[in-house]
Formats: structure tokens, C-alpha cells, sequence
């Protein structure tokens, strides 16, 4: 089948390979000649486990191809996927302007019936203005659906999430153009439900929202914990194995960043509210997100007071492990809290450096390895749980700092294992481990 996927970012680059590497011809575009130039030189614009590997053979094996001409790749395919950003607008409502521009140009380069699939994640009402804008700049007036097939990719394991995902949704207007998407994705015999096309576009931000309020909740019952001398850990153990509950999501820690937990949940509040519903629940989720940064820096000052001058090793830069992806990542806030409160801030992070130097103060101080970072330094944070900081040699990481103090944004730790190794141990939801008396 000949596919054409407009927009080579996390969405639309795995996309793309995946299909090729399942026997398609992909034409993957995107209207930034230096994007295309480097994807043509085998060099990712982003990083994702496996991903680069991915592109290289079917490369090779002239199933994927790059280009910036969208009228050619939409003639020659016929199926085509708008997978662009929609950033959010500054009252929370998503941005849709990249996808009014895709939707045009498919209209005037158009000229057989092409199924067009809104892949981004888009509001509720999104596939009638995409049919919209194709109907008002169709050149050659054929037919043509608009189908909403909404993504559930996870940063750092958006390969697998796409080969094996747990269920693949597809709106359609009829069952006839649902059958086109079923055909293409039958490889990968994963449960398949098809519903209109406003039923798909809800299901995704439902399910991002969800998610997030899953997270805040736990979040807010640690802050409970921390207050009680209670273990959030223990209860969410005990919460998790609730079969209506489930461990996923339980976790707590500085919050969710990233480019879609943020985003969505904003993006569901304000399309409520366009349609006449205050949902005040997730707004309170959004508030519960937002204070998390500012609640570990508090912790950090509350036991270093007077901060000026100290030295706080930061380790995890990227929102997540396994992404170099910096959006809405916690490290900018917990990092900018610290230089105000007047400390000197050093970093690592095994990935995420160069896109974190775009973003974060001058002032912060780029590291090789934990170890360096931790030399001399006051303290230890823990912002990002990659595995990398789960298997430190925490003797060494003692030897090497001025004074034996972690704060652990991620519960990487366990407090009786710091509390045996000698360190001041404070973390999320759980008693501290303070220094003998």
C-alpha cells in the first residue's frame, strides 16, 4: 500500500518506519528542508531506542523515503496521515493551524480518492474541519473520507507501543472506509475497535486525562503521606493490586511533563468549556501537576537553609527516561527554583543535554556523569528515573560529594538502603532519613 505521512516528529517518524518495515511504501514529508536533509543522511532528528536502526533498512530496502514535496506524495499515495504538532494556544485550547495548512494542501494536490487520517491529537470537531478546508481548495473535485485514528505512543518505547499497541482505534464514517485502515494495520493482529469519528477523537484526550489524574491523585495522597509519616509507596502497593485500580500510574513523583499529558488535559478542559462544561475535576488535576516542582525544591531549601552558595548536583534532564525530549520537562522548574533560591546547579543527563542547554539558564553546569556531577556538591536530585541513576554505585556517589544529602524526585531509593549506606535521604510521600542526632 502507498502511504504518505506528513510530519516527521515523534509521531509520524515511528509511524512511518513501522509501516514501511511491515511492507509499505512510505513517503514520510515534512516542509523543513533541513529535517529532510538529515533524515535522507540517516541522522534522527530525535532519539527513540531502535528507531534509527528501523529507518536505515527500510531505507535500504527503498520502502521509506523522505521529501518535501506533499502534492507529489499525496498523488502517489492512498492513504494519507497528518501526524504535525498542535501545540497548545495560551488559554489552554489546541493550536490546529499546522493541520488547517496539511488539510489544504492535500485538497489542492488531490486527484483520486484518497483516505486522509487525522493522526495528530486533535479536538473533538477536528475531522469536519479537515473535510472542511479539503472541500473549499479541492482543484479536481473526487472523493475523498476524512478518518480520526488517534496514537497512543510513549516516548522512550514509541517502537514497540506502535507494533504492539493495546488496542488500535479507528473512526471512520462508514464501515467501508474503516476497512482500508483495518487492511493496513491486520499485520499486526492487535484488538481493533471502530467508532465515528467524534467518539475516536474524545477517546484519545479521555485517555491522556485519565492518565493524569491517576498521577495527581497519587501525587496529592503522597503529600498526605509526608504529612502523616506515612509510605506512599506501601499504599500504592496496596492500592494497585485493586484489579479496578491497577499499579500503572500510581506512582508518585514531580508530576507528568512531556508533550501529550500537559497539552491534552489543558486542550479537554478548554473544549469542555467551548461546549458549555466546567470540568473542574481536571482542572484540579492541572493545579495538583503544576505545584510539584515548586513542593521538592521547598524540600531542598527547607534542609539546606540558607541555600546561597550551595551546590546541588541535578540528575535527569528529559521529561521521561528513554527521550531527549525536554518539553514540559520538571527539570526546568526544579532547576530555575534552584538558582533562584541561590544555589549553583550542575546537570547530567545521559541524553537530553544538548536540547536542555536550548532551554535552561546559562548558569547551569553540564556534567559527563553522575559521579562528576556529584563531586563536591551539596546535594543530590534525582529529577529523571533512568535506569543509569537505579544502578549508581552509591558508595562512590557518598565518596564523592561534600555532604551525603539526596533528595529523590522519583523514589529511585529505597530509604532503609540510603539509611544504611549513611546518607540524609529525603524523597516523595515517605518518611525522610535523617543524619544521627
Amino acid at each position: 500500500m502507498n502511504i504518505c505521512v506528513v510530519g516527521t516528529g515523534y509521531v509520524g517518524l515511528v509511524t512511518g518506519a513501522v509501516f514501511a518495515d511491515l511492507g509499505n511504501e512510505v513517503i514520510c514529508v515534512d516542509n523543513q528542508h533541513d529535517k529532510i536533509t538529515e533524515l535522507r543522511a540517516g541522522r534522527m532528528p530525535i532519539y527513540e531506542p531502535g528507531l534509527e536502526e528501523m529507518v536505515a533498512r527500510n531505507v535500504a530496502d527503498a520502502r521509506l523515503s523522505f521529501s518535501t514535496d506533499l502534492a507529489d506524495a499525496v498523488r502517489r499515495s492512498v492513504i494519507v496521515f497528518i501526524t504535525v504538532g498542535t501545540p497548545p494556544k495560551s488559554d489552554g485550547q489546541t493550536d490546529l493551524t499546522a493541520v488547517g495548512e496539511v488539510a489544504r494542501a492535500i485538497g489542492e494536490a488531490m486527484e483520486r480518492y484518497t483516505v486522509v487520517v487525522n493522526k495528530s491529537t486533535v479536538p473533538v470537531g477536528t475531522g469536519e474541519f479537515v473535510r472542511e478546508v479539503i472541500e473549499r481548495h479541492q482543484k479536481t473535485r473526487v472523493p475523498f473520507d476524512v478518518v480520526s485514528n488517534p496514537e497512543f505512543l510513549r516516548e522512550g518505547c514509541a517502537i514497540e507501543d506502535t507494533l504492539r499497541p493495546d488496542r488500535i482505534v479507528i473512526g471512520a464514517p462508514t464501515q467501508q472506509v474503516a476497512m482500508s485502515l483495518l487492511e493496513l494495520y491486520a499485520p499486526l493482529e492487535r484488538p481493533m475497535i471502530i467508532v465515528d469519528v467524534p467518539s475516536a477523537e474524545i477517546i484519545k484526550y479521555a485517555s491522556n486525562a485519565f492518565l493524569s489524574t491517576k498521577i495527581s491523585f497519587m501525587n496529592a495522597i503522597a503529600n498526605i503521606c509526608e504529612l502523616a509519616g506515612a509510605d506512599v509507596t506501601q499504599v500504592m502497593k496496596g492500592m494497585g493490586l485493586d484489579a479496578r485500580i491497577g499499579s500503572a500510574f500510581l506512582s508518585a513523583g514531580l508530576g507528568f511533563g512531556g508533550s501529550c499529558f500537559p497539552k491534552d488535559t489543558d486542550s479537554l478542559v478548554a473544549t469542555a468549556g467551548a461546549l458549555g462544561y466546567d470540568f473542574a475535576l481536571l482542572r484540579a488535576v492541572m493545579d495538583i501537576n503544576r505545584d510539584r516542582a515548586a513542593h521538592f525544591v521547598e524540600m531542598v531549601e527547607k534542609a539546606l537553609n540558607p541555600m546561597d552558595g550551595r551546590v546541588i548536583a541535578v540528575l535527569g534532564l528529559a521529561f521521561k527516561p528513554n527521550t531527549d525530549d525536554m518539553r514540559e520537562a520538571k527539570s526546568i522548574d526544579v532547576i530555575c527554583g534552584l538558582l533562584a533560591a541561590g544555589a549553583s546547579v550542575r546537570a547530567y543527563d545521559p541524553v537530553a543535554a544538548a536540547n536542555a542547554r536550548r532551554l535552561l539558564p546559562a548558569a547551569v553546569d553540564y556534567r559527563d556523569s553522575p559521579y562528576d556531577a556529584a563531586t563536591g556538591a551539596d546535594a543530590v536530585a534525582v529529577v529523571t528515573e533512568w535506569n543509569e541513576f537505579k544502578f549508581l554505585n552509591l558508595e562512590r556517589l557518598r565518596a564523592v560529594m561534600r555532604r551525603p544529602l539526596v533528595f529523590d524526585g522519583r523514589n529511585v531509593w529505597e530509604p532503609e538502603r540510603m539509611r544504611r549506606l549513611g546518607f540524609e535521604y529525603h524523597s516523595i510521600g515517605r518518611k525522610p532519613i535523617l543524619p544521627p542526632s
